[in-house]
């Protein structure tokens, strides 16, 4: 029997025989492959070193002044000209209270005040007056005192001249030398003379009483002068102290109407800074209370980034290095600059600090707060208010 010749397609004779472009292929995939790696690597590098080139965190916001306008005063509120979210001015009124209270106690204080200066004015001349009151009265007793010891020098005189009279009168009648042919008219007159003798006798006594009561008036205005002298002084003294105490009095009342003046100038109630209106806490009709708050402003033309670093982060970073902000809510990126660098960490600038003496120690990394600021007019920053969510970069290098 006769076998057929099996016949073979034509691609077997090729299957046989090894592929000629398979190294070929290889070295292709190679090439790839370590074109591939390569740019991993180089962008590996890259973005190391662009990693490098900055510090970022996501635990940052917005923050801004916030200004708490509070009463300064009792009282019922009348009058309000803020709203919420609505923008102020720096002095615009936002608030008034009722000054009817307050009216009147200034009324009271320039009554008190007036009534006060008057009595300084009364006070005042009488001073100079009591002085030359003093003055008058010392030269009037010294006047008396030498009054007073020239009658004593007269009395002295006329006492002496009567005992000569009466030592005169006496010889006379003691010597009987009356000649005979006047004797009938010397009889007649001997009465006379003894009755002339007797009055001398009496003047001499009226006028040794007159020196001693001279004598005593003398002392009287001797000792006048010295209580004089020794008085005027401190009754000077008295009167200028009650001068002194007026004044002040009138210095206190002038000070309480000065108070009650700014106590009535509290009732209208401004904005301190401009900004905008926020936690708007009363009504009209409301009664509010000294250091009540109102309204709460914050002042968005003045906004700064508060960062909150790791203290590993803080290597590199100085002030005003550049700094790229992202901002949350709009997707936008700002540019601004490293203000200053924090004094202390926020744990140990809280209310409850840390004790680690205690024993409870566990060592956490801390945050410190940057604070960054944004470079001057950029679109958009009028769009930013405290609070917001940010993301900033700081380029250390």
């Amino acid at each position: 029997m006769q076998t057929e010749e099996v016949k073979k397609p034509p691609h077997a004779a090729i299957a046989t025989d090894p592929p000629a472009e398979r190294p070929r292929s290889r070295v292709k995939v190679f090439v790839v492959v370590v074109m591939v790696v390569g740019i991993v690597a180089t962008a590996g590098v890259l973005y190391w070193n662009y990693a490098q080139g900055y510090e970022s965190t996501d635990d940052a916001q917005v923050d801004a002044h916030l200004n708490s306008i509070s009463a300064r005063i009792a009282g019922t509120i009348t009058a309000i000209h803020a709203d919420e979210n609505q923008t102020v001015k720096p002095g615009q009124l936002v608030a008034e209270l009722d000054p009817s209270d307050y009216s009147v106690a200034l009324a009271q204080a320039e009554a008190e005040m007036t009534q006060k200066q008057a009595e300084v004015g009364v006070q005042n001349p009488s001073v100079p007056i009591v002085e030359n009151a003093n003055e008058t009265g010392i030269e009037a007793a010294r006047a008396d005192v030498a009054t007073a010891e020239a009658t004593v020098q007269w009395a002295e005189r006329d006492s002496a001249a009567a005992q000569a009279d009466v030592s005169r009168y006496k010889a006379l009648v003691d010597k009987d030398e009356l000649p005979k042919q006047v004797y009938e008219q010397a009889v007649s007159t001997a009465a006379a003379l003894a009755a002339a003798v007797d009055s001398a006798r009496a003047t001499a006594e009226a006028a040794q009483q007159a020196v001693q009561q001279r004598r005593a008036q003398l002392t009287a205005t001797e000792t006048k002068l010295m209580e004089l002298g020794m008085n005027a002084p401190h009754e000077l003294a008295i009167r200028r102290a009650t001068v002194i105490a007026k004044q002040a009095d009138a210095q206190v009342a002038k000070t309480k109407v000065d108070l009650a003046r700014l106590n009535l100038s509290y009732t209208k109630i401004f904005a301190p800074a401009a900004g905008i209106v926020s936690k708007r806490n009363v009504e009209i009709g409301n009664h509010v209370q000294p250091g009540q708050q109102l309204f709460l402003i914050a002042q968005a033309d003045d906004l700064w980034v508060t960062a909150n670093f790791k203290e590993t982060q803080l290597r590199h970073i100085r002030q005003c290095q550049r700094v790229t902000i992202s901002v949350d809510a709009y997707g936008q990126d700002f540019s601004g600059y490293v203000d200053s660098l924090p004094a202390a960490t926020g744990t140990v600038t809280s209310l409850l600090p840390p004790e680690n003496a205690s024993g409870n120690y566990v060592k956490v990394v801390q945050r410190l707060p940057v604070r960054i600021r944004f470079n001057k007019d950029q679109a958009g920053l009028d769009r930013l208010r405290p609070g917001m969510s940010v993301e900033p970069k700081i380029w250390v290098r």
